[in-house]
């Protein structure tokens, strides 16, 4: 979505009256909570008579999202929408039963709500932990597992500080409390799977209120873990907001939707977690949490607890660092790969540029290029340039064709460079026109260079089952001080000519007149 249109979204989820009416809703909740605190089972009735119409909305908005969905993404709505129709199940009995019972306390439900809420929930977690990762290698997928297993121990960890040993609870009211610390920490932990895969089902907008309902579980159930007793108003209202944010996700997804059905959360996943380290370092708030109680009584138990989760963090961390470490090996290796498939790709690019695809020898852009440089670098009577062209070539390509032609044109090119010092410059112009570039070589020395070029224009090409000897005429002329390319380039060309005038075979110089004086 382009910026104007994502702008228009947010102020329609801003303004959307279910999302705002579900918002007040529990905000009225939240104050009959805190009116009724003198009440245990006031506020019982308040928390379950409230939880049904956030249920309703939760389900109506998945369903609606199932609508536009497609794939492992629409599976996972449809669990969502199954789900929020159990919780409704589930809590409408529940409110029922609380509005005709006396003397409650707590928020655990009865037999059809705690069936319909551990279904619901289990449907949701397994949804979460098996949506697919696609284009994932092994290690990545091994990495992944491995930053999602830190942040579930660091969990653990917190959730064991926080029952085991409390209040002298005896050992068998420790299984319910750590079953539902366990219940709660593997929500979470399909959620952080969901923010680590960078492939969630929703988009980001609607994902972070559903993760957070996962975290404030966490806290509503860490708030309060013991069995008996009345609680307080505000554990009540914090265990009541994972309702209200579970809502928010879907009704926000339905919603953009509406404007892009395919916004979802399919995202470019980062190659690094910092989550790992957060788990570090709850596990040391936890540490530092015990060791403040001392280590009296069960404090032995919790802080070993404490201890082995640390221990298990870091070999854990330990483990993603050696992974990530081949990741950065494989990835510099790739890296070099490419970097030199470039060097390639433009030492090739830089050849066409610079040289003709036939014969191999520089272009005239090069040539020219070339022959500036070593008018501006050298002393006037040091530079001298040969103009060749073929005598006859024509002809030969009218009888033998085009292919014989090419080939004729790729033995002068050898005959040339064979004829020439290793710093000259041979060149092709065009057609059967080629040039030669000779530094630190005076006018006479250019002859004899042009006489050389002659002799081994003698030898014959072969050129399918005939040799062909190629006829040229040439031109040489020195460059004097007030000479530039072009003026270069002209009296060889003049001389060319004369060469050609005289008669075949031959060439003739031009030598500038400041150097005959």
């Amino acid at each position: 979505m382009g910026v104007s249109r994502r702008d228009e979204v947010t102020s329609v989820i801003r303004r959307d009256p279910l999302l705002n009416s579900a918002a007040w809703l529990t905000g009225v909740a939240v104050l009959l909570l805190f009116v009724f605190s003198r009440s245990d089972n006031a506020q019982v009735q308040v928390f379950w008579a409230f939880q049904v119409p956030l249920d309703v909305l939760l389900a109506y908005s998945a369903w609606r999202v199932t609508r536009v969905a497609t794939g492992p993404i629409r599976r996972f709505w449809r669990v969502l929408t199954i789900s929020g129709s159990l919780f409704v199940i589930g809590d409408t009995t529940q409110a029922v039963t609380s509005m005709l019972s006396e003397g409650q306390w707590g928020t655990n439900g009865g037999t059809v709500q705690s069936t319909c809420f551990a279904v619901g929930l289990a449907m949701i977690v397994i949804a979460m932990l098996v949506h697919p990762h696609p284009h994932r290698s092994g290690r990545e997928r091994l990495a992944f597992w491995l930053d999602s297993a830190t942040v579930l121990v660091g969990g653990a960890v917190v959730a064991w500080v926080f029952t085991v040993g409390k209040d002298n609870a005896p050992a068998e009211d420790m299984v319910p409390r750590i079953a539902a610390g366990a219940v709660i920490l593997t929500a979470a932990f399909a959620s952080v799977k969901l923010i680590l895969s960078g492939n969630a089902p929703m988009h980001k907008a609607a994902a972070f209120p559903m993760i957070g309902s996962a975290i404030f579980n966490g806290v509503g159930f860490f708030l309060a873990p013991e069995a008996d007793g009345s609680l307080p108003a505000y554990v009540y209202a914090v265990r009541l907001l994972p309702s209200l944010l579970i809502a928010y996700g879907p009704r926000i997804q339905e919603i953009i939707t509406g404007y892009d059905q395919t916004a979802f959360g399919s995202r470019k996943r980062k190659r690094y977690s910092l989550l790992p380290y957060g788990s570090i370092a709850v596990v040391f708030t936890s540490m530092i949490a015990v060791l403040r109680d001392g280590l009296q009584g069960d404090m032995g138990i919790r802080i070993w607890g404490v201890v082995v989760g640390l221990g298990a963090i870091v070999t854990l961390v330990a483990a993603r660092q050696l992974v990530a470490f081949h990741d950065n090996t494989r990835l510099i290796s790739e890296l070099d790969d490419t970097l030199a498939e470039l060097r390639e790709h433009e030492i090739r690019l830089r050849h066409q540029a610079h040289y003709d695809g036939l014969t191999g020898l520089a272009n005239r852009t090069y040539f020219h290029e070339q022959v500036a440089a070593s008018l501006e670098d050298g002393e006037p009577g040091t530079v001298s340039l040969l103009l060749i062209d073929l005598d006859g070539f024509k002809a030969v390509n009218d009888t033998l064709g085009h292919a014989a032609g090419d080939t004729l044109l790729a033995g002068v090119a050898d005959h040339l460079l064979a004829s020439v010092r290793t710093g000259d410059v041979v060149a092709r112009l065009g057609g059967d026109e080629f040039a030669v570039l000779l530094r630190d070589c005076d006018p006479p020395r250019a002859q004899q260079t042009a006489e050389r070029i002659l002799q081994n224009l003698e030898i014959p090409i072969a050129i399918g089952g005939d040799k062909i000897r190629a006829h040229a005429s040439i031109g040489v002329a020195g460059a004097g001080g007030a000479d530039d390319v072009e003026s270069l380039l002209r009296a060889a060309d003049l001389a060319m000519y004369a060469a050609k005038h005289h008669g075949k075979n031959c060439w003739r110089s031009y030598e500038p007149a400041m150097e005959a004086a």
